[in-house]
């Protein structure tokens, strides 16, 4: 890790798409002890038009140039997830530290990898689980870990959109992304349930993945898509047993009929309380009124910005504190691998 120096952290962003700008670079450009240096992208006119809206000094179609030239210490991977592993494992060997977008890889086999890499040469391997950093996911965390909810037995997160197939990107296409709203939103919720947890043991999954919407309409609440070219499920639930007798259930849509636009929220049912994550309300029952023993009024905003501090610290030496590392990223991948696996096969899988 780097222990801290006076000199601002050098840091280049690989794929110059929208969470890049809106996330990355966007953090990146509050920090002092931070400085960004470039911008890659496969497509020159695109980066070269992000390096200008960020003030980059220098834009690069080839990472391999980028890092001869640019001589970066950290590196933000924001590219299809296909290309996650290669470029995360470059970066590693050019004795970068790495932010990479969730989720970790396409595979466990991927991401075990990645891990691994970033401990041989010591270096800070983050992924942006963001979620995570909410004040809420940590306040329930630490009530789950001291006994208040009693023994948590059925936990339900749920991702789920009424018709938000992302317009954009490759979010349609199995080969680049590996999967659809399991992949790309439920992924988000899977990570946050699993922290408040305390990252139990999972002992067997199965789930139904369904297609009946993404293939049939074309537009909604993110722009329009070619119904052909959908190769991703647009709904998935799953159950994951754990060792200790709990179960976590796990609803995800991109296309879904139901009454809401949206929902990213986690529900705990515990012997002695229950709790919502978002905003964190922990309640109880008492002769049939609902009583509730700890409520936040809004749920924390701030989660991508405290997951970017939390990474640059580290990289910086300067704490940061829970970062989703490289072990936890292979762990909520070998469950999204095992949630498929389940669903392809019609029968639940053994881990």
């Amino acid at each position: 890790m780097s222990a801290h120096s006076s000199r601002p952290l050098r840091v280049a962003i690989i794929g110059a798409g929208q969470v890049a700008e809106k996330v990355h670079a966007a953090y990146y450009a509050t920090r002092r002890d931070v400085t960004l240096v470039a911008v890659v992208d496969t497509d020159a006119q695109r980066a070269a038009d992000f390096a200008t809206r960020n003030n980059i000094p220098h834009s690069y179609t080839d990472a391999g140039e980028m890092y001869r030239l640019a001589m970066p210490d950290a590196v933000s991977i924001c590219s299809p997830n296909r290309f996650h592993c290669e470029q995360v494992l470059q970066a590693l060997q050019h004795g970068c530290h790495v932010m990479c977008e969730k989720p970790p890889a396409m595979l466990p086999h991927e991401a075990l990898a990645m891990a691994e890499a970033a401990e041989r040469v010591d270096r800070v391997l983050a992924y942006d689980f963001h979620h995570r950093f909410a004040d809420d996911c940590r306040l329930l965390r630490q009530k789950v870990a001291e006994g208040m909810l009693g023994e948590v037995y059925v936990t339900h997160a749920r991702a789920l959109r009424r018709c938000g197939v992302p317009g954009w990107g490759v979010f349609i296409d199995k080969a680049q992304q590996g999967g659809g709203p399991l992949i790309d939103i439920g992924i988000h919720m899977l990570d946050a349930a699993m922290y408040v947890l305390g990252f139990p043991r999972v002992t067997r999954v199965s789930a139904h993945q369904f297609c009946k919407i993404g293939n049939r309409k074309s537009n909604g609440l993110f722009g329009s898509w070619q119904p052909e070219k959908y190769t991703v499920e647009d709904a998935l639930f799953a159950t994951l047993e754990l060792e200790q007798g709990g179960i976590l259930r796990l609803d995800t849509s991109f296309a879904l009929n139901i009454p809401e636009e949206s929902v990213m929220n986690v529900q705990f049912c515990g012997a002695d309380a229950g709790a919502t994550l978002f905003p964190a309300h922990i309640y109880t029952d008492e002769g049939g009124k609902l009583l509730t023993l700890y409520q936040r009024q809004e749920a924390d905003s701030l989660r991508h910005h405290k997951s970017m501090k939390a990474f640059v610290d580290r990289a910086l030496g300067l704490g940061g504190e829970g970062l989703a590392d490289g072990r936890q990223g292979y762990a909520i991948q070998q469950l999204v691998a095992a949630i498929y696996q389940a669903a392809e096969r019609g029968e639940s899988v053994t881990l």
